[in-house]
This record gives structure tokens, C-alpha cells and sequence, in this order.
């Protein structure tokens, strides 16, 4: 009998420290370099430091921008949300660590009894209960870590809010500012427009010029006034070096981290169910009803007991509460891969877009110059009876339509690099 009783105690122990085992979280898979960005990393990611670890006023320096930034970071409704459920994490989190310490209550009693003609009987007592659940196989701690793993859960989704408001207000500041930028290029051309106009009509004056050429390029001039902006961007935002191993600093990846983080736990406590639970109770105070007879004056009680509770039955709780938290630990891990996938691909997208509009600059910037050269010796032909409108109106078209190439051009770069920060985890700081 005392050999089978060391042997289940044994097991008991070893079985019970597999309880505080801690959390580790999974190895990087797929490898980031080779499998999410192909054999070789990426020529952009290999000029620069990586704009993921950028804060948000290193990446975006307009102060301007900066003020708006912060004024919607103070006051937007998701955000504030976000930082409030931060806080009753930390509440969960401080309640967690106190349930190591015993429970006490102060319980004053009276009572007032009277049977027949006796006199009244009046019972007191004054006196302090404390009870305190011993913690014998991980229970209370893995409780507590699984409360760690929430509360690192909510700083998670505040930081995705936040670096979605960030990039949400960014790209509607460029898209603004840009316009801005694209009426510039249009006033210019309004303005040339204007004298090739002015020029033709003298010409139709002379008698050098018919009044179709007039109404034709009086149509197009039209036509400038009235189009809408298209955006534009600094070309440095398309040059920005990305190293490929950042993806490590992604909220939803973390986020998904530590969802397993808070499974795992469960799942240990789900185990901890199985074994025995210790509870000590005691109770002093100062009472005048002993064993049921009242005396007075009181004198001192004092009382403690112990108990030891081991599941034998409970309908299939304690086994089914396991099973759930073992399959949604599982659930987890597959989901956490699939972040992982969708991260990458998110990234090479990215890329992929920056890439294609840094390409593109230098020839579209090239474009420009060449068309406004063709258009300024086309205006002087004309202005000298070389050349007719037709074809300084085809100058002065080409050279309109490669200056808004251009700024499209320069805007999706941009537009792609802000959606690079965000999708390698930039904007958390």
C-alpha cells in the first residue's frame, strides 16, 4: 500500500510540474526571407533601414500631417475604445496575481432569542473569516498567465487601430495635398493654353488661319479648365530600403501569437482540473455564545480547518472542458499560419508596386521634359508660320498628359510605400 501510494504521489508531482510549463512561441514558418520574398531578397529591401521601424513622425515629417495625426489619436472613438480595454486587461491582469493571497472578511453576527417566560438570550460575535485556496497544480498561475496574454492581446488591437488611423489620415492628406499639385501643373497648362488661343485668333484675324483651327483649340483649352486633380507624391517615398525579416513586428502577427499564448494556458488549467484542490480556512474573533451557552462577558474564538476536494464525477465538465480548449488551441495555430501567409503576400504586393513605380519615374520624368521641349519649339514654329495649331495642339496635349502620368505615377509609389509601412508593422510608434 505504500508503494502504490509513493507511486500515484509521484506521478501526481511530475504530472503537476508539466502544469507550470511556460508558453513558447512558435518559430518563424514559412522562413521570411527565402519562402515570402523568393531566393533573394528584394532590391529594395536591401538599400536602407527598414521603414517598419520607423516611428510614424520619422516616416511622416509634415508637420501639418503631424498635427493631424495627433489630434485624431487623441479623440478617435475605435482608439479610445482600444485604450480602455487595455485597461481592464490590466485589471484582470492585477486580479490574477492577487488570487495567491488568502480572502478575509470581517462577519459580525447578533442574535436575539426568547422562549416562554425565560428572559431574552442576546448572543454576539465579532470575528474575522479567512480562507485561502492553496494552489497545488498550476491552476491559479496559468490563470494568471492567460490574463498576461489577454492584456498583451488588447496593447496588440490598439496598436492595429492606431496604425490604421495613421494610415488612413496619410493617405487622405497626400491625396489632398497632391491635388493641390496636380492644379499647379493645370493652371500652368491653362496659361499656355490661354496664348496658343490668344495666337491662333490673331492668325484667324490675318487671314491666316481658318476659324475651325479657333474653335478647336479654344475645345481643348475647355477641356483643361475643367479636369479633375489627379495626385502626385515626392519621389523619395518610392525609395525607401525594406529589409524582408520585419514581418516579426506585424500586430495581427503578434496578436495571433498571443492568442495561442492565452489557448495554451487555458488548456493548462483545463488540465489542472483533473487533480486535487487544497483550501485552508480559519476564523477568529470575539464571541459570548460557546458551544451554545451564552456567557458574558465573551472570551476569545478561534477555529481553522483544511480540505482537500478530488474530482470523481462532474457529467463530463472537466473532460469536455479540456477537449474544447485543446481543439481551439489548435484552431489557433492554423490561423496564426495563415496570418503569417497573408502577411507576406500583403508585403510582396507592396513591394512589388513600389518597385514598379520607381521603375517608371525616371521615364516618365524623362517623358516630360522631352514633351515640353517639343511643345515649347512646336509654339515657336507656329508663332512663326512653320507649323499650324494642329500641331502645337498635339504638343500641348502629350505634354499634358505625360505631366499627369507622371503624378499618377508618383501617387500609387506613394500610396504603395504607406501600404509597405503598414503591412510590415509600422505605425505602432
Amino acid at each position: 500500500m505504500k508503494k502504490i501510494l509513493f507511486t500515484v504521489a509521484a506521478s501526481l508531482m511530475l504530472t503537476g510540474c508539466s502544469l507550470y510549463k511556460k508558453y513558447e512561441a512558435p518559430k518563424p514558418a514559412p522562413e521570411w526571407d527565402k519562402t515570402l520574398f523568393g531566393t533573394e531578397t528584394p532590391a529594395v529591401a536591401t538599400q536602407g533601414a527598414s521603414i517598419a521601424q520607423m516611428s510614424w513622425r520619422e516616416f511622416f515629417s509634415d508637420p501639418n500631417l503631424q498635427a493631424l495625426i495627433d489630434q485624431a489619436l487623441a479623440n478617435n472613438t475605435d482608439l479610445n475604445t482600444a485604450r480602455i480595454n487595455i485597461e481592464k486587461s490590466q485589471i484582470a491582469l492585477k486580479t490574477a496575481k492577487l488570487a495567491y493571497l488568502p480572502s478575509l472578511y470581517l462577519t459580525p453576527q447578533g442574535t436575539i432569542s426568547k422562549f416562554g417566560s425565560a428572559s431574552a438570550t442576546k448572543a454576539y460575535s465579532l470575528q474575522m473569516e479567512l480562507s485561502w485556496d492553496v494552489e497545488l497544480f498550476g491552476s491559479i498561475t496559468n490563470k494568471k498567465r492567460a490574463a498576461k496574454a489577454i492584456l498583451m492581446q488588447s496593447q496588440m488591437s490598439e496598436e492595429a487601430t492606431r496604425s490604421n488611423l495613421i494610415s488612413s489620415i496619410a493617405q487622405q492628406y497626400f491625396y489632398l495635398q497632391l491635388l493641390d499639385r496636380e492644379l499647379e501643373i493645370l493652371t500652368l497648362t491653362d496659361s499656355l493654353w490661354a496664348a496658343s488661343l490668344e495666337t491662333e485668333k490673331a492668325l484667324w484675324d490675318n487671314g491666316q488661319a481658318y476659324s475651325t483651327a479657333v474653335n478647336q483649340l479654344e475645345s481643348s483649352w475647355i477641356d483643361v479648365k475643367t479636369q479633375e486633380g489627379q495626385p502626385v507624391f515626392e519621389p523619395r517615398f518610392i525609395q525607401v530600403g525594406v529589409p524582408a525579416t520585419m514581418l516579426q513586428l506585424r500586430p495581427d502577427i503578434r496578436l495571433a501569437n498571443y492568442y495561442m499564448e492565452e489557448a495554451f494556458y487555458n488548456t493548462q488549467t483545463a488540465r489542472a482540473a483533473f487533480f486535487p484542490s487544497l483550501s485552508l480556512s480559519g476564523l477568529l474573533g470575539w464571541t459570548n455564545s460557546g458551544g451554545g451557552v451564552v456567557t458574558n462577558p465573551g472570551d476569545l474564538l478561534l477555529r481553522a480547518f483544511g480540505s482537500l476536494s478530488q474530482p470523481i464525477f462532474n457529467r463530463g465538465r472537466i473532460k469536455g472542458n479540456l477537449k474544447t480548449s485543446r481543439l481551439t488551441e489548435q484552431n489557433l495555430q492554423k490561423k496564426y499560419v495563415q496570418t503569417v501567409i497573408d502577411a507576406g503576400t500583403q508585403v510582396n504586393q507592396a513591394l512589388a508596386q513600389c518597385q514598379a513605380a520607381r521603375e517608371r519615374h525616371s521615364f516618365y520624368n524623362r517623358q516630360v521634359q522631352v514633351l515640353h521641349e517639343a511643345y515649347v519649339s512646336t509654339h515657336y514654329l507656329m508663332d512663326n508660320g512653320e507649323a499650324n495649331y494642329l500641331e502645337v495642339l498635339t504638343a500641348q496635349e502629350s505634354y499634358l498628359s505625360a505631366q499627369l502620368n507622371e503624378a499618377e505615377n508618383l501617387y500609387d509609389g506613394a500610396q504603395a510605400v504607406i501600404a509597405l509601412y503598414i503591412a510590415l508593422g509600422g505605425g505602432t510608434k
